[in-house]
């Protein structure tokens, strides 16, 4: 009697149980392939979450077209030491895009003094942004295996707001890493850069600098002999990957085949553009960034004093591609600035 009143009451949880499979409606789930087929080279996208994403992105307002004076910049303003070749009237068209891209609620004062002429260089503000407008005319010269044909420009990262959402500073040491046995290397710290997970929680410091430490998992030797891939370097590694997938807003199939993650043949497109991405950052971080910190207030500096600096999701945002590919530097083509030579370890 009693096994028939267990029988009874499976059949009647399998019932309920399905009968909630068909009232509850799924997550309206989209799959696209990113690679050849078989090989799960696939994304899987809450097709609502993405649109809603999407709604939630201001885009910048398009700058209307200015005709031009004939004149160039250098000629007409004071101390033009980056955009002196541009022409006059397109210079100040660039200018106030800037401001709208950067300091829309503060306007022109935000780097030029409101008591001296514009030309003069007295707020570290427009010290600053001179550099960043190097690094960004020298993004979209010489990184286009990453930024493509869309590029970059100052809204890419400020989206409107005069200091980036998404910068990094290097953590001060965790009293962890005084204990008696070994270095954890800020582990079980539950750090959001690296998903909440027991990874250690500083994947920027290793990769992310002039002189950066390789990204391995595994050694291609059979003995550990030159180049020696140990636990620590597979946990910060993965850390990165977390970060990067978390920036991007996808999962590690966007770049990487599953059946050999290490393989580059097996790997999709997305693999190559991404490891120009993180030549890329280490370039700005060594040659713009960095050395940037001397000019900042003690405010702007993090906790050891050290300048903010860059990472995946400081263009990327969560979005696979920064604002979703909208064209940064279409009407821009001042934008594109000249090559200019630099050394980062890659």
């Amino acid at each position: 009697m009693i096994h028939f009143w267990i029988r009874i009451g499976l059949a009647f949880t399998v019932v309920i149980a399905v009968g909630l499979l068909f009232t509850f409606e799924r997550p309206p789930v989209q799959t696209v392939q990113s690679g050849h087929r078989g090989i799960g080279l696939e994304q899987v996208y809450n097709r609502v979450a993405l649109e809603n994403q999407i709604a939630r992105t201001v885009f910048p307002e398009e700058q209307p077209e200015i005709d031009p004076a004939g004149i160039p910049s250098s000629e007409v303003y004071e101390n033009v030491q980056v955009l002196g070749d541009v022409d006059a009237n397109e210079f100040i068209r660039l200018m106030g895009a800037i401001t709208e891209w950067v300091s829309p609620e503060q306007g022109c004062a935000y780097c030029h003094s409101e008591e001296e002429a514009f030309s003069d260089d007295s707020l570290y503000t427009k010290r600053v942004s001179r550099r960043m407008l190097e690094m960004t005319r020298a993004i979209n010269a010489q990184w286009a295996d990453h930024v493509g044909a869309t590029g970059v420009n100052c809204y890419t990262c400020h989206a409107g707001n005069p200091v980036p959402a998404e910068i990094w500073f290097t953590e001060p040491e965790h009293p962890q890493t005084t204990r008696m046995v070994g270095n954890p290397a800020g582990q079980n710290r539950a750090g959001e850069q690296v998903g909440l997970s027991s990874l250690p929680s500083d994947p920027f410091t290793p990769f992310f600098i002039e002189q950066p430490a390789a990204i391995r998992v595994i050694t291609q030797t059979a003995l550990p002999t030159g180049n020696r891939s140990s636990i620590k370097q597979t946990e910060w590694t993965y850390g990165l990957m977390i970060h990067m997938s978390d920036a991007l807003g996808v999962n590690c199939v966007f770049c990487h085949n599953s059946r050999s993650f290490m393989d580059w043949s097996q790997s999709g497109p997305q693999r190559t553009t991404a490891w120009y991405g993180i030549a890329m950052v280490r370039d700005l971080n060594a040659n713009y960034l960095v050395p940037l910190r001397d000019e900042y207030p003690p405010e702007r500096l993090g906790v050891l004093g050290d300048a903010p600096k860059a990472n995946c999701a400081t263009c990327h945002q969560g979005a696979y591609k920064p604002l979703f590919g909208h064209p940064a530097i279409e009407g821009f083509p001042d934008l594109v600035g000249p090559v200019v030579e630099t050394t980062v370890v890659q």
